[in-house]
């Protein structure tokens, strides 16, 4: 039986932004729940993101029901949990963890099924023969397993570190069958894109163009107006990635579907209530609107 009190949290770095709060919250509260959602920034702790273990124990012995995990600490939570479900197990990330009767610590992985949702509903023509993806971290694992489910024939990972891309990789083809994942090198993106070119597109799955990390990830002169452009990061909403992107022509998806879809598959988690996605998008959509008007929400 469902309770009418919940407190949950995040755990990252940087979170002070987050709308995760005020969009959990305002699906609870028409539902009639008392929801407390609480953020556990490990800037504003001054502990590094490696202390997410005592994070996480903290939070289950002061009775939170539940966490949410995100950048840089997604890969990190694993080894501090009791049980993985079978889809966070595969992908080696945990963005919700669930505390169950008894203390037990749970991991899950929304990300997952928060980016195919946003995809299908953003992009839901757009190309699959060949799609890059940048980035191969706890995100970037969840991004590529949502894309080849999706039906992409060939996901191609590049990361600034050529281990994570090769180990990601690798995890892709044993799950999904030969051929359909490889690892490049970021020298290789210039040919990687234009092959995307009406084939396909780019996935950013890294942190460049956060809040705390602004920048563009590509060369602008690298998208073409033949591919699709899919972002992950959602504060700012329009990162200098969709900005440039649209300016040069392509079809773009920013990372707000994704941040919405997942939120609403780990309210189902933490309550065991079925959530109104389309309420939280309209939520999502006023928030960042009211955020965008110069008004200092968070």
């Amino acid at each position: 039986m469902a309770k009418d009190s919940y407190l949950v949290g995040l755990i990252g770095a940087g979170i002070g932004p987050s709308l995760s709060p005020a969009l959990h919250q305002r699906e609870a509260d028409r539902q009639g729940l008392r929801y407390v959602y609480r953020l556990l920034d490990t800037d504003v702790l001054g502990v590094a993101p490696e202390a997410v273990g005592d994070l996480v124990r903290a939070a289950r012995d002061l009775g939170f029901d539940g966490l949410n995990i995100t950048h840089p600490c997604k890969q990190l939570v694993i080894e501090h949990l009791d049980a993985l479900d079978a889809r966070a197990e595969a992908l080696g990330a945990v963005n919700t963890v669930v505390f169950e009767d008894g203390g037990r610590a749970v991991g899950h992985n929304t990300d997952v099924t928060g980016f195919a949702a946003s995809f299908a509903r953003g992009l839901p023509d757009a190309p699959l023969e060949r799609v890059v993806q940048l980035g191969a971290g706890g995100a970037g694992a969840a991004v590529a397993h949502a894309v080849l489910t999706l039906g992409a024939s060939r996901v191609t990972v590049v990361d600034a570190l050529p281990d994570r891309a090769a180990d990601l990789a690798a995890s892709l083809v044993r799950h999904f069958g030969p051929g359909r994942a490889e690892a490049a090198s970021l020298d290789q993106l210039p040919v990687l894109l234009a092959e995307a070119d009406g084939a396909g597109g780019l996935v950013h799955a890294t942190p460049t163009g956060m809040a705390a990390h602004p920048g563009l990830p590509v060369p602008a002169e690298l998208l073409r107006p033949g591919m699709w452009v899919a972002e992950v990061v959602y504060r700012p909403l329009e990162t200098e990635l969709v900005r440039v992107a649209r300016a040069r022509g392509c079809a773009v998806l920013s990372g707000g579907g994704m941040a919405v879809f997942q939120a609403a598959d780990a309210f189902r988690l933490f309550t065991g209530l079925e959530p109104d996605s389309g309420r939280m998008l309209a939520d999502f959509e006023e928030l960042a609107g009211v955020e965008r008007s110069g008004s200092g929400v968070r």
